[in-house]
């Protein structure tokens, strides 16, 4: 525990650090000056609350799977957003809503937030509630309410590479 106290606010400020070099698009040495003394303040100030920036694994195979989480998440943004525009445009609204209960095998809390922030930033589902393993979603087409077949159609995919990145 003591390891991640000191190793999340260094990662809060190679986050913040990275976005604020991403973010001002400049290398001048008085813009990297603010960054770093920006970035060390607010990780400083923050050092009890960073915990969640150091639970990663910083492997090259988690790096990978960020990659392939990104890609994998992409493609599941199209394939929803398609099929709410085919809903929306079917005159007869073929919606079936309701709230489901998910479980996630992710231990970590960045783990499972990022999990429950995937599910609800693609259209047709939102994470309703984020409790332990469970996670209580409302899905525009419920298709089932068996735990093991919705957390197969809507959790399995995200959590593949997620267990990767943070174990």
């Amino acid at each position: 525990m003591i390891i991640n106290k000191v190793r999340a606010p260094i990662a809060l400020f190679a986050v913040l650090f990275t976005l604020w070099l991403l973010l001002s698009g400049t290398l001048a040495i008085d813009v990297l000056a603010i960054g770093l003394l920006v970035s060390f303040a607010i990780a400083f100030l923050l050092r009890d609350s960073s915990v969640l920036y150091a639970e990663p694994h910083p492997t090259p195979i988690a790096f990978l799977a960020v990659v392939l989480y990104f890609f994998y998440f992409l493609k599941e943004l199209v394939k929803s957003n398609i099929m709410v525009a085919g809903i929306v445009l079917t005159p007869s609204m073929p919606i079936n809503p309701g709230i489901v209960k998910v479980r996630t095998r992710l231990k970590s809390r960045s783990g499972r937030l990022l999990l429950a922030n995937s599910i609800t930033l693609t259209p047709g589902t939102l994470t309703v509630e984020l409790r332990d393993e469970w996670l209580y979603i409302h899905w525009i087409t419920v298709e089932s309410t068996d735990i093991d077949v919705v957390t197969a159609r809507i959790v399995a995919g995200f959590e593949r590479y997620l267990e990767v990145i943070y174990g």
